[in-house]
Parts: C-alpha cells; structure tokens; sequence
C-alpha cells in the first residue's frame, strides 16, 4: 500500500476516480455511452474529445518543463494557427476541396514550427529566460492572429476541415486519434531511445550535460519547436470543432491548464525527470473537472475557484513534504509496538518474562563459536620503538 501511495500516478488517479464517482452520483447516466451509426457517443467520449487539444499541448508543454524550461506562448500559437488556416480555406475557389484542407494544415503548422523554433532562438541563441521569452509571443501572437482575420471571427464551411474534430473513426471522434497516436509516437521516442535520458540529463544540469558530449541547445532548441508544431495542431483541432477563427478567444488560458496538467501528472518545474503518463492523467482529470463543474451546476463565477481547489489539493498530497509530515503524525498516533518494547528488557528462557539483571546475560542456546583469528600485530611508530628500549 505505501508503493502506491508513493507512485506518481496514484492522486491523479485518485482524483480522477473521485471526480467521476461524483459526476456519476449527481447524474447516473453519466457513464453511459450509446452506439449511434457506429459512433460512440456520451459523456466520457465528449470528455475525451474535449481532451484532445488540451493533450497535444500539455505533450510539448512536458518536454519543454523537462528541460527546465517554460511555453507561456502556446495558446497565442493556438489563436494564429487556426486564424490562419480558416482564411486560407475561405479565401479559397473550393474550402470543401481536401486539397485545399491539406494546404491549409500544412501552412498552419509550417508557421507554428517557425513560432516555436523562434522561443527556441530566444532561450539558446540569445539567452533570454524562458518564461520572458515566451511572454513575448504570448502578448504579440494574439495581435498577429487579429492582424491575419482583420479584427474579425472567421468563419467557414468545409466538411473535410470539420472533420478532422468532429468526424469519427472506428467509433471514436478523429481528434482523439490524434491526440492519442501522436502521445503514443512521442512517448515511445523519448522512453525507448536515448533521448528521453538526455533531456533529463539537460534538465537536471545544462552545464554538465554540454560537458558530457551532449548536445543541450539543440535538445533545448528542439522541444520548443515540437511545442509549437503541438500546439498549432491544437490550434487547428480548436478551429476545427467550431469552425472560426476568435483570435481573442481561441486557446485563451490554455497554457496554464497545460501546466497543470503537467503539475498533477508529478513533473517538476524545475525539470529533470518527466512522466508523460502523468501528463496524460492530469490533462484528463482537467478535462474531467470542467465537466464535473456543468453536471453540478457550478455557477461559472465559483468555476475558477472550485478547480483551484481541486488543483491544490491534488498538488499538496503529492507533495514529498506534506507526505512526510503525514508520516510524521501517523507514526505518532501508533502505539508502541511489543520489538521496540523488547529492546528495554531481555525475556528468560522459561518464558516468565522478567527482566534480567543489570550486568548479566540472558541465557541462551549453547552455540560454538568459531575462533576468531589472531590479528597481526601493525608495525609500531618509530617514536614508540624508542620508548620501548
């Protein structure tokens, strides 16, 4: 039970868990999934479809966090990457051509790259700290998004764009394919080859790391750009699923659910070791949780208050600290037990229990002793030979 608790994915799966018993008691069809023209539909695949932009970005949100740095930019990339896919396909001859849609797509995630490999540029190049460098394109990207629909909210119609959000394959939406598959390509990578170890290794000591042959600017460089080239196919699932482009509103405040999910799933901030199966369980515990705040009823002016809560109570039980002094008080509360008692006082053989006399030994079984060897005798300072003659 202890190895449990100590896991890194035991409280957010806790929470999870709690957070679906709850939806559950206030709404008991919460759990039921339906089968219509064989496409699952329900709450859970609603959550999960929810879930897929948030996952993308939390992914790359990892990586960067691993290298002891931080992305406040990504939900600005979200904002141009569907501003500028959706004027593409509007100010195309044919927005329903899949053509077009691959065009679009490949425009839209060619210039998050770009976007991410410029947070790269200004963290290795020039030395900026992460959380400046990012803030740049934070505040700037939304007035690049405005500039590309001219102060307005694009929208259009195409079916094959719809359908990389809406549209469904072997019974689940298109965007958690996505999602999923591109976890599972990364996961993969860092956990089977080399490079998840140097990412740690950059993370842990940029320093010794360069010294040790490894090549932490390029590795820093890199997944920057992957977060960016993530969160612009966010970017395109988010415009995807309304279809328009809000460069005000799309992918607002995303960054820092991505950090929380990061948070929950047990990766440190100060980077080193990552755990991208609890990224995977924070992003779903905050889907979840704006889920639970709908099926309860939540006012949406306690909304950011009741996650709060949520959030910090995951965060404070998985911390070592609040652990320890759990601990602490735990073995307080236990009473003392009959092996610590036994150290005070040597039981008799007979079994009468009284404690044997100060200076005497307990008896025992008679035991041979192997004859222990004569030690030789270490060569004397020359100063103590003197004293000797």
């Amino acid at each position: 039970m202890r190895q449990a608790l100590r896991h890194h994915l035991f409280w957010p799966v806790a929470a999870l868990v709690v957070l679906v018993v709850a939806n559950t008691i206030a709404k008991p069809s919460f759990l039921q999934v339906s089968v219509i023209d064989g496409h699952l539909f329900g709450a859970p695949i609603d959550i999960l479809r929810a879930a897929a932009p948030l996952l993308l970005i939390a992914l790359g949100m990892t990586l960067v966090i691993a290298t002891r740095g931080i992305d406040l930019s990504v939900g600005a990339v979200v904002a141009v990457s569907g501003a500028v896919a959706l004027e593409y396909i509007s100010a195309s001859p044919d927005p329903g051509s899949p053509v077009t849609v691959l065009v679009a797509v490949a425009i839209a995630l060619g210039l998050s790259l770009l976007l991410g490999l410029w947070n790269g540029f200004l963290v290795t190049v020039l030395g900026i700290q992460p959380i400046i460098a990012t803030l740049i394109l934070m505040t700037a990207g939304r007035g690049v998004a405005m500039l590309i629909t001219g102060g307005f909210i694009t929208t259009v119609t195409s079916e094959p764009y719809k359908g990389l959000n809406s549209g469904f394959f072997l019974g689940l939406p298109s965007a958690v394919w996505i999602a999923v598959g591109l976890f599972v390509i990364v996961a993969v990578t860092v956990r089977r080859t080399a490079l998840g170890m140097l990412l740690e290794a950059t993370g842990i000591n940029p320093a010794a790391s360069r010294l040790a042959g490894v090549r932490s600017r390029t590795l820093t460089w890199t997944v920057y750009a992957a977060a960016g080239l993530f969160a612009g196919l966010a970017g395109i699932l988010v415009s995807a699923d309304t279809m328009a482009a809000d460069a005000n509103n799309a992918g607002i405040f995303i960054e820092l659910d991505a950090i929380l999910a990061v948070v929950i799933g047990g990766t440190a901030l100060s980077g080193g070791k990552f755990n991208l199966s609890g990224t995977f369980a924070g992003v779903l515990v905050i889907a979840t949780l704006e889920r639970t705040v709908t099926v309860l009823g939540i006012s949406p002016h306690v909304t950011p208050l009741f996650m709060a809560l949520v959030v910090v109570t995951v965060t404070l039980l998985q911390s070592p600290r609040v652990r320890e002094r759990f601990a602490v008080a735990a073995l307080r509360r236990r009473p003392v037990s009959d092996v610590a008692r036994g150290g005070a006082a040597q039981v008799s053989d007979d079994g009468a229990g009284a404690p044997a006399s100060p200076g005497t030994e307990a008896p025992g079984p008679d035991i041979e002793q192997a004859p222990v060897p004569d030690a030789e005798p270490s060569a004397a300072p020359d100063d103590e030979k003197e004293v000797t003659r």
